[in-house]
């Protein structure tokens, strides 16, 4: 069974707290433990301000889009904005030494950390960025290949 809800928001911090708080609702409905409710609502957090600051700079006139989506096999949910796109592969490493004491630049480093997968795709114009956490099964068999 596929459960799917999606929201348009305008690019503003109150919009990126929504986010957050779905997220972690859906995480709560999709099963998950309580730290993995909160590992989902962060990268959404982080995913969710990447949009809003650096995608649409705060721009009034321009939106992001996310997508919560339910399988009996993981929670994905697709963050859009409508920026001048990201290329993945520019982004700095956060844990390279001229970049340790940065204020900045560790959101998809987090995203990472917290997600079990993530994919960056440029959409001209804007990036969409897809966060999957496993559920059920999936969850279980990734937990035991950890541990081997």
């Amino acid at each position: 069974m596929t459960n799917r809800v999606s929201y348009t928001l305008e690019s503003t911090l109150e919009s990126v707290n929504h986010a957050e708080q779905t997220a972690s609702e859906a995480a709560a409905r999709a099963g998950l433990a309580e730290e993995e409710q909160y590992q989902v609502a962060m990268a959404v957090r982080e995913a969710a301000v990447n949009a809003v600051l650096h995608g649409n700079a705060y721009d009034p006139g321009k939106r992001f889009v996310v997508a919560y989506e339910t399988t009996s096999e993981s929670l994905v949910i697709t963050i859009t904005d409508q920026g001048k796109g990201l290329d993945p592969e520019s982004i700095p490493d956060p844990l390279a030494p001229e970049n340790l004491m940065k204020g900045s630049g560790r959101g998809i480093f987090l995203i990472r950390a917290f997600m079990d997968e993530v994919k960056i795709r440029n959409t001209n114009p804007g990036t969409e960025i897809t966060l999957i956490k496993h559920t059920g099964r999936n969850a279980a068999n990734a937990k035991e290949e950890e541990t081997q």
